[in-house]
C-alpha cells in the first residue's frame, strides 16, 4: 500500500519510487495537481516535447479502448530512454481499465494519471492507494507552512527575499490555488529584474519590500468578498463598513456579494448539522468545498460556534429575498445589499 501523505507528496514526485509503475494526482487544487504531474513526467522525461517519450490518453478514450493504456506502456521509445504515459481527467469510470492494467504492467513506462476531487471511497482513488505498485498523490489548498515555503523558494531561487510585512502580504493575497500563486510570484520576479552582484562578484540576495509586493500582486477578489462575508457573521460591524467600501471600490457587484453570502450560509448551514450530529469542529469544516483558504478558517470556526441551524435558517432568508429585490425592485442594489449584510451582523451579535 503506498498512501503519500500531502507533506511528502512532492519530494515523492521528484523521484517516485522504482517499483511504482502508476501515480494518480488528485485533489482540489488544480493547480498543484499540474505542478505535480509536470514534476512527475520530468522526472523521467527531460524533454517535454519529445513526442516518442510521452503519450497521451483522455478518460474517454480510455474507455473506449482499455487495452491502449497496456499497448502505450510497454511501446519503446524511438530514440531509447523510458517513457511517460499521462492519463487526463480520469473519474472512477476509469478504475476498472486501470486496474487490469496494474495487475499485470507491460514495460517500463510510469503511468502519471490526472484526477479532480475524489473522496476518500473513490474506487480509482482507493485503487491507486491500496495498490503494491502504484501511489495516490493529494494536492490540497496550501496552508500557512507549505505556502511560505513556495513564496520563500521561488523568491529564494531568484535572488529575492521578501521582508515580513511583504512577506506577510504575500500570504494574504496568495494561495487559493498552487498555479495562480506560481503565476503571481513569477510577475513578482520580473517586475524585481535580474539579480545583481556584490563589490567582491558573490550573489547578491535583494529584498522584495511592502511596496513591491503591493505593486505587482493582484488582489484577489474572492478575499474581498470573503472579508464582506466574515465581517458581517462575525458581527464586526466597523469592519463590515470597511469592507464594504472596499467592495465597493472595486466595483464588486452587490448581487455577487449577496450569491456568495447566500453559498457560504448554506455550507455553513451543512457544517453546523455535522456539529450538532456529533462530529466535532475539524471535521465539520473539512465539509466545505471548495475547501477554505487556511486565513479564513480562525473566523469561520467563530461562525460556527456562534451561528445554529435556526439562526442560519433566518439570515438565509435575508440573503436571498435582498438578492430577489435587487432583481425585481429597482431599488438601488448597493443599499439593499448593505441593510441586508449590517442586519445579520446584527443578528450575529444577538444570543442564540
Amino acid at each position: 500500500m503506498t498512501k503519500v501523505r500531502p507533506q511528502d507528496a512532492d519530494r515523492f514526485a521528484a523521484k517516485p519510487p522504482a517499483n511504482i509503475v502508476a501515480v494518480l494526482v488528485y485533489g482540489p487544487d488544480s493547480g498543484l495537481v499540474r505542478e505535480r504531474i509536470d514534476k512527475l513526467t520530468r522526472s523521467v522525461v527531460d524533454d517535454l516535447s519529445d513526442p516518442f517519450r510521452l503519450a497521451d490518453i483522455s478518460d474517454s478514450e480510455l474507455k473506449n479502448d482499455p487495452a491502449r493504456l497496456a499497448d502505450e506502456a510497454a511501446a519503446i521509445s524511438m530514440l531509447g530512454g523510458r517513457r511517460v504515459v499521462r492519463l487526463r481527467g480520469l473519474g472512477d469510470g476509469a478504475a476498472k481499465a486501470v486496474a487490469s492494467f496494474l495487475e499485470n504492467p507491460l514495460g517500463d513506462a510510469l503511468v502519471v494519471a490526472e484526477g479532480g476531487e475524489l473522496g476518500p471511497r473513490s474506487s480509482l482513488r482507493l485503487l491507486f492507494e491500496e495498490a503494491g505498485n502504484a501511489a495516490a498523490l493529494p494536492c490540497y489548498a496550501d496552508d500557512a507552512s507549505t505556502l511560505g515555503e513556495v513564496i520563500r523558494a521561488r523568491l529564494g531561487a531568484a535572488g529575492l527575499k521578501a521582508e515580513p510585512a511583504a512577506l506577510e502580504f504575500l500570504m494574504t493575497h496568495l494561495g487559493s490555488d498552487r498555479g495562480v500563486t506560481q503565476n503571481e510570484l513569477e510577475k513578482l520576479v520580473l517586475y524585481m529584474g535580474a539579480g545583481g552582484m556584490s563589490a567582491d562578484g558573490r550573489d547578491e540576495t535583494r529584498e522584495v519590500t511592502l511596496n513591491d509586493a503591493r505593486q505587482c500582486i493582484a488582489d484577489n477578489a474572492g478575499s474581498s468578498l470573503d472579508e464582506v462575508i466574515d465581517a458581517a457573521l462575525g458581527g464586526e460591524l466597523e469592519n463590515l463598513d470597511t469592507a464594504l467600501a472596499r467592495a465597493r471600490a472595486a466595483d464588486t457587484n452587490a448581487v455577487l456579494i449577496l450569491n456568495m453570502l447566500s453559498r457560504h450560509l448554506m455550507q455553513l448551514h451543512l457544517a453546523a448539522a455535522h456539529v450538532e450530529s456529533g462530529s466535532d469542529l475539524g471535521g465539520a469544516m473539512r465539509s466545505f468545498r471548495p475547501p477554505l483558504h487556511f486565513k479564513r478558517k480562525d473566523a469561520v470556526t467563530r461562525q460556527l460556534k456562534n451561528w445554529n441551524r435556526r439562526k442560519l435558517d433566518r439570515a438565509l432568508a435575508l440573503a436571498l429575498e435582498a438578492e430577489t429585490q435587487c432583481k425585481t425592485t429597482g431599488s438601488p442594489a448597493e443599499a439593499i445589499c448593505g441593510q441586508t449584510l449590517f442586519r445579520i451582523a446584527q443578528g450575529a451579535r444577538a444570543r442564540r
